[in-house]
């Protein structure tokens, strides 16, 4: 069978991305598909991602704003969270090809640094570092040029300085990026001990309300990915978003607020299905048994029938009509027409068992992957080159250039996916829900909660659903040898990654509910962190939501936007699909809820972990949207709003002695009041080499002998920065000597 992981930007991932289309992108598009392209081959981390594309997506932007007489930057001369950006502007070159020559090499210097910091220690970095250097050359640029005086060593200067600004944001923004996102010890602990899948059931599980880490190579479990993440300073949400909560002295940041997930019920007060969080979970167990593609179930996947939801459920009564829990799917309509063509849409009659498996692993994005807000950036593209498309921001005015309209995009779709990361992040560790594969097995392990008369009742056990999940009973196949699985419960679910050698794909039929896997790859089953809620749902809404803002339609261009899956090369653990299929979305938010959709299926999130998330994403995108064009407009940032808030960082007096340097060095510097005080000390690609704390400075001259220096550094050239306080000096240059 095939077993070879082909990433969407390999397939073609949309039907209209063409060569001669590569070749006339931007330059701010050309950087950022070399960041998605370091994002595939890097650790799949959400958060840490979404906070790149963010980055990226503000220098390029700034690079942009800084030469414009309209927009407002974002970090050029503003404060952002804990950090202010000194920037005295530049002056602007006489012509529009000048300006645009200017912005572009600003642009390339600004990513180009940032990346080479952020990627330095990634494990892609000898794939990614040959490619930006290949880039700059292509393109024209020395990256020799090391120059932070944009003033008067021009854009190039701008650019470094740009880098180096977001870099120095990125150590006060709470991400923890100096201890490579790591939070501290006795922040968060798992409640349960972990669950080792290959094993049969769930024995040590403690308490189903929590999540349990998972030991996928049967000897390590993984570690939460980033609970720390709901303090990370965000884009556009604010304080009035926010609820602060306390954990054993520790405090959760919870940005808009959905509530606590059901819990389980152990007592019997409600029984089988009637129980929520048993309906949840039951529901992820039942639309396993959809995934086989030869049991003869055949649907419409075409905008004909799929899509057009026109509300989202609020209690749990329309939560249990909003989900057909037997069949799959939700409660949308379709549509009658194509709106672009006036024509209706034409059928795509598939098997139900290739659709749920290519939707799990389209949207799955795990490892070797853009991860879910980099998909998003992928179909943001796509849009972009679609010859339908026209540029033009909110689909009013004239059509935007393409440079203008991606560096808009970019910041905007960007700070969306940033402040996802934080919301969803904080409500995570907060709620620490558990996962399906630890909630079916648990429960199994208990027994069935439905029938007092049955085999194996407990009031916290599985729910039985006939033909589904039922229980092991003599002269059952599942019984064993000496009737050793009697009484266990059994599902009729996708049979596991075991059987995938066996045949082509595993298949689906009648296997023991304490050998279930979600519908993943076996090295991956479960990402580290938290179910509630689900960050596919809240990326994918608040993606959508941005896409229809700024392109001022709801509908992909044409009406439809597409994605090929050809048969028996889609699939990556299993053979498959059996046929050609193509998904299918009219409208952006048609996409994002198969996106919802298809991590149920793929076993990871039950419906209480997708609505929420839906919820949160249709807040966030509109407020990015807006927040983002308050700078497009002027009416929100600018160098003069901060002035008589903060001391300009050029009042920062610092300066080392001797420079060159050959076994150590002085920095000297000014302090005007108490405050606390540290040096930050660069290589020329913008990573932090040394970051010395001086702790508490009294008003006066301060001086700072450097012995380590000859010992730390290789010889070359750095630059150093001071930090009192919020206030950061401009980066000035040390050449380190050889001995």
């Amino acid at each position: 069978m095939r077993k070879i992981f082909t990433p969407l930007f390999i397939l073609g991932m949309f039907a209209f991305l063409t060569e001669s289309g590569m070749a006339q992108h931007s330059v701010a598009r050309q950087w950022n598909e070399q960041l998605l392209d370091a994002i595939r081959v890097s650790t799949s981390r959400p958060t840490v991602h979404s906070r790149n594309l963010f980055h990226f997506g503000a220098v390029m932007y700034d690079a942009w704003a800084a030469y414009d007489d309209v927009a407002n930057t974002f970090l050029l001369g503003n404060q952002v969270g804990e950090y202010f950006c000194e920037f005295e502007g530049v002056d602007p070159p006489a012509t529009d090809e000048e300006i645009k020559v200017a912005r572009e090499e600003a642009i390339s210097y600004a990513a180009y640094r940032l990346m080479r910091h952020r990627f330095a220690n990634s494990p892609g970095a000898a794939i990614i570092m040959p490619r930006i250097d290949s880039l700059m050359t292509q393109l024209g640029y020395d990256t020799s040029v090391i120059s932070t005086d944009y003033i008067n060593d021009g854009p190039a200067a701008l650019g470094n300085y740009i880098a180096l600004s977001c870099m120095e944001f990125g150590m006060v923004d709470y991400s923890d990026e100096d201890k490579n996102y790591a939070y501290a010890e006795g922040y968060y602990d798992p409640v349960n001990d972990p669950l080792f899948p290959a094993e049969h059931g769930n024995p040590n599980i403690t308490d189903m309300n929590h999540w349990q880490p998972l030991a996928a190579d049967g000897v390590n479990p993984r570690k939460f990915l980033n609970p720390q993440w709901g303090k990370v300073t965000p884009f556009s949400m604010t304080e009035e978003d926010l609820t602060v909560y306390d954990k054993e002295g520790n405090e959760y940041y919870v940005y808009h607020d959905p509530g606590a997930p059901p819990v389980h019920d152990t007592t019997g007060n409600t029984s089988g299905l009637d129980d929520y969080y048993k309906w949840n979970h039951a529901l992820v167990a039942v639309w396993s048994g959809h995934l086989d593609p030869d049991d003869g179930v055949m649907i419409d996947i075409s905008p004909a029938s799929v899509g057009n939801l026109t509300s989202l459920p609020t209690n749990e009564e329309e939560m249990r009509a909003f989900y057909n829990f037997l069949d799959g799917g939700v409660a949308d309509t379709g549509y009658t027409v194509n709106p672009a063509t006036g024509a209706p849409y034409e059928p795509q009659i598939v098997p139900m068992g290739d659709f749920g498996r290519v939707l799990a692993e389209f949207w799955a994005d795990g490892p070797n992957s853009e991860t879910p807000p980099g998909h998003w950036f992928t179909i943001l593209n796509y849009v972009s080159d679609h010859p339908d498309f026209e540029k033009r921001y909110e689909g009013e005015g004239d059509i935007l250039d393409d440079l203008e309209w991606d560096v808009k995009a970019y910041l905007t779709m960007g700070g969306a996916m940033h402040d996802v990361a934080v919301a969803v992040w904080g409500m995570k560790s907060h709620y620490d829900f558990i996962r399906p594969i630890s909630a079916i097995r648990g429960m199994a392990e208990l027994g069935q909660s439905s029938d007092t008369a049955e085999l194996s009742y407990h009031p916290g056990g599985i729910p039985l659903v006939e033909g589904h999940i039922e229980v092991v009973k003599d002269g059952d196949p599942l019984a064993g040898e000496q009737g050793e699985n009697i009484g266990k419960i059994k599902l009729y679910a996708w049979k596991g990654p075991d059987y995938i050698s066996e045949t082509e794909h595993a298949g689906v039929d009648w296997i023991l509910a304490g050998d279930w896997w979600p519908y993943q790859r076996p090295s991956f089953i479960t990402p580290p962190f938290a179910g509630y809620v689900s960050g596919h749902s809240t990326f994918s809404r608040a993606a959508a939501e941005v896409m229809t803002l700024i392109t001022g339609d709801e509908y992909f261009p044409g009406g439809m936007g597409i994605f090929d899956a050809l048969m028996n090369e889609y699939l990556v653990f299993e053979e498959g699909p059996s046929i050609d299929i193509e998904l299918q979305w009219a409208k952006y938010r048609d996409a994002s809820d198969q996106a919802s959709l298809s991590r149920l299926w793929g076993g990871i999130h039950p419906p209480i972990d997708d609505v929420p998330g839906r919820q949160t994403g249709q807040k966030i995108g509109p407020e990015a949207h807006e927040f983002a064009k308050g700078y497009f407009t002027g009416s929100r940032g600018g160098t003069t709003s901060n002035k008589d808030k903060l001391r300009p960082a050029s009042s920062l007096i610092v300066k080392n002695y001797p420079n060159p340097v050959v076994d150590f060095t002085t920095f000297e510097y000014a302090v005007k009041s108490s405050s606390e005080v540290s040096i930050h000390i660069y290589d020329m690609s913008g990573r932090l080499i040394q970051h010395i704390n001086e702790g508490i400075k009294s008003p006066g001259v301060h001086t700072r002998n450097w012995e380590q220096a000859g010992d730390i550094l290789n010889a070359g050239v750095y630059f150093y920065q001071l930090q009192i306080d919020n206030q950061i000096s401009t980066p000035k240059k040390m050449v380190v000597l050889d001995r």
